[in-house]
């Protein structure tokens, strides 16, 4: 079965929500982690220090390699973490995206390449 990436995106609603009431939005996070467990999609996934340790960005232009304190991308979202979901095609994993608890987020969806053996 193919597997998926939804990608969480912290957008300035959703971290006001976070930081107004940091334990419901975990134990929001924790249940729907666990109804998809239940029922076999979840493969896994991890929230993104966001607060504590700022990003790194490494970029390779030409033959330099330039490394710049902060995120790839400035601006008001940033990534929050990931989760990794089985999915029969993009559409089941829509729906499984589409249950994501009300918080704010924006949740892009980006198939995994699986490496051939």
């Amino acid at each position: 079965m193919p597997s998926y990436a939804l990608i969480i995106i912290e957008t300035p609603m959703s971290k006001e929500a976070i930081l107004k009431d940091r334990l419901a939005h975990r134990a929001a996070l924790t249940q729907w982690m666990s109804a998809r467990a239940a029922e076999g999609v979840l493969i896994g996934g991890e929230a993104f220090d966001t607060e504590s340790i700022g990003a790194v960005t490494v970029r390779r232009i030409d033959q330099t390699i330039v490394v710049e304190p902060g995120p790839h991308h400035d601006g008001p979202e940033s990534l929050g973490g990931y989760v990794l979901v089985r999915a029969d095609n993009m559409e089941e994993a829509t729906e499984i995206a589409k249950t994501w608890p009300p918080s704010g987020e924006t949740i892009e969806i980006r198939p995994l390449w699986i490496a051939p053996s």
